[in-house]
């Protein structure tokens, strides 16, 4: 007989430049970070039990990118999902700082040419926002496309990181 492991959610939301987020963790390692009207946001009763204590590395480090003081983060993350996402959600992980990539350019990267619809798709469903930073992702054209979080808080979000960010109206 084996033991079966129910895993612990515990959630807590922090303020931000971009409005409120809700972090949750998976036994204590964070597995999401959703803005407020998120697409593909999981239902409220799943982030589990409020509690602020295992979310302390994730505030400070945080704190610090809203702040201009942190250009990489370095969590340990709970990434559920597919195999082929989960490939997508660590290439966005290495788009530096203030740069972007196309979804064709993903596609590319990741040996799968001609997959920038299922790369969207994939960078569309990031659990983790910000420290996994699907907002760096762009269309060919240059467009923004689509963000999961809205496309001003993409665009405020790609401003700040290259230093525009004066430019674009604070909507939250």
């Amino acid at each position: 007989m084996t033991a079966t492991h129910s895993a612990t959610r515990q959630h807590t939301v922090v303020d931000s430049p971009y409005g409120p987020l809700t972090l949750v963790a998976t036994d204590g390692v964070l597995a999401g970070l959703y803005m407020v009207g998120q697409r593909h946001r999981p239902p409220e009763e799943t982030f589990g039990d409020p509690d602020p204590r295992p979310f302390g590395p994730a505030i400070q480090q945080l704190d610090a990118y809203f702040a201009g003081e942190l250009r990489e983060f370095d969590l340990p993350l709970r990434l559920a999902g597919t195999p082929f996402q989960r490939s997508v959600w660590a290439e966005l992980t290495r788009i530096p700082y203030g740069e972007t990539r196309s979804y064709g350019e993903l596609a590319d990267l990741l040996g799968k040419q001609g997959a920038s619809r299922a790369v969207g798709l994939a960078n569309g469903k990031n659990p983790i926002g910000i420290i996994v930073p699907c907002h760096r992702v762009i269309g060919a054209s240059g467009s923004l496309t689509g963000y999961g979080g809205g496309l001003d808080r993409k665009q405020r979000l790609l401003a700040f990181e290259s230093g525009t960010e004066g430019d674009v109206p604070a909507l939250f």
